[in-house]
């Protein structure tokens, strides 16, 4: 139906999966297939990966493949992750295996100024957006590396550090002890990475500790679950353990009165005008592991004040503000029905128009929420009327700065998912 499914952000970003390793430690798994393609609870793990870029705002991904590459072509053309975010995928073959680093060799005339890294085997759940905020802040740096501080590091290589800023790579140590490792989730701008990629090289092994050496690498730690289906143990834990890690707590947020100030029937970017501490609201529910939702009743495309079109640009211009502070909105529902509309084709009550919980509903049963620890924050009535038929708790933001009151309202909830 028109005028209620999720919103297309225009921000264009890249994301680069390494999918060519052959995958020798899962034996007779991956004599046939290639490791991202390995069934995690019944569905490609690559797929959660893919659900991962595209809730995120990502919708450009490039998979570099070697063995069985004829499959990953099959797999991308059959995605239903990549059906659902609308991603764009390109596939880049090595022509024989050239390690990490070489595949971004082979496949360097198709990369972005700026493109992030994931490895096809493995899964770190960090904000994506916070890397690419920390790059944009320090231009200097040609590279950003998602860290994770371990009670024993003594199985890894770890990473040395000085303030944020990466210095050097060392063995493992002989001893246990906590430690700072490699994520494998990077950003880099490619003419930092070029000149230090060869056709056979490795990223891990070559390209970090150059990049460090230079000064120009950096580090963020982030205190998310990792998994690696690369070796048997890894991967039975994966069967159990990813899909219980998908299932999320989510924050709903009314619109207009809430993350924006309401002029009344804000339809155009030049009336729109943020909330203060909004955006970094955001920000901390998509760094604490929530999902972010919108659910807004938009009445002024029923009685003629903008339409559909404009709302959807201005839904744009919204993902693209949050973009430049590292956040995101997964996913959002609007109304534009109303009973007393001008317009014949949106005239008439909706399931979907709050204090019907209709948009609630429906983002509940397309995404693996947690609703017993969710929440919406609104400002009118209907929105609690909405939220208490939805089965969640809901808070009302009277004004002020958004950051502050999620911190003062919301805290308990935020840590115990840090936990």
């Amino acid at each position: 139906m028109a005028g209620i499914t999720s919103v297309e952000t225009t921000q264009s970003r890249q994301a680069v999966i390494l999918c060519g390793g052959l995958g020798s430690r899962l034996g007779r798994l991956t004599e046939e297939t290639p490791k991202p393609l390995l069934p995690v609870s019944g569905r490609p793990f690559l797929n959660v990966l893919l659900g991962e870029l595209g809730r995120q705002g990502f919708r450009d991904v490039l998979l570099l493949a070697a063995f069985q590459s004829h499959k990953i072509r099959s797999f991308a053309a059959s995605s239903v992750e990549a059906a659902r975010f609308g991603l764009r995928i390109e596939i880049g073959v090595e022509p024989e295996q050239s390690g990490t680093g070489g595949a971004l060799w082979h496949a360097r005339e198709r990369l972005s100024e700026s493109f992030l890294v994931l490895n096809g085997d493995t899964w770190f759940d960090i904000c994506f957006g916070s890397l690419s905020r920390h790059l944009c802040q320090h231009p200097e740096l040609g590279g950003v590396l998602g860290l994770r501080k371990l009670e024993d590091a003594s199985r890894y290589g770890v990473v040395q550090v000085e303030g944020s800023r990466i210095v050097a790579f060392h063995d493992r140590p002989k001893t246990a002890g906590p430690g700072l490792v490699n994520g494998g989730v990077y950003i880099f701008r490619k003419d930092s990475l070029v000149d230090l990629l060869q056709p056979h090289c490795s990223i891990e092994s070559d390209v970090l500790p150059a990049l460090a050496r230079r000064g120009l690498l950096a580090g963020l730690v982030a205190e998310a679950y990792f998994i690696d289906i690369g070796v048997p143990e890894s991967y039975e834990k994966a069967q159990v353990e990813v899909p219980s890690r998908l299932r999320r707590p989510a924050a709903f947020f009314d619109r207009d009165g809430v993350l924006n100030h309401d002029f009344g029937h804000v339809g155009s970017t030049d009336r729109f005008k943020w909330v203060d501490g909004a955006r970094e609201a955001i920000r901390l529910l998509n760094e604490s592991g929530y999902l972010v939702f919108v659910v807004t009743n938009q009445a002024g495309i029923a009685k003629g004040y903008y339409s559909e079109a404009d709302y959807h640009h201005l839904s744009s211009y919204i993902r693209g503000s949050l973009a430049e502070t590292g956040a995101h909105i997964d996913d959002e529902r609007f109304c534009p029905f109303h009973p007393e509309g001008t317009h014949e084709t949106y005239r008439r009550q909706s399931s979907w128009r709050k204090p019907e919980p209709g948009m609630i509903l429906n983002l509940l049963r397309l995404w693996p929420v947690d609703a017993a620890r969710s929440f919406l924050i609104g400002d009118k009535e209907s929105d609690f009327q909405a939220a208490k038929a939805a089965g969640i708790e809901a808070y009302r933001f009277t004004g002020g700065n958004l950051l502050e009151f999620l911190r003062m309202n919301c805290k308990p909830r935020l840590n115990a998912n840090l936990q």
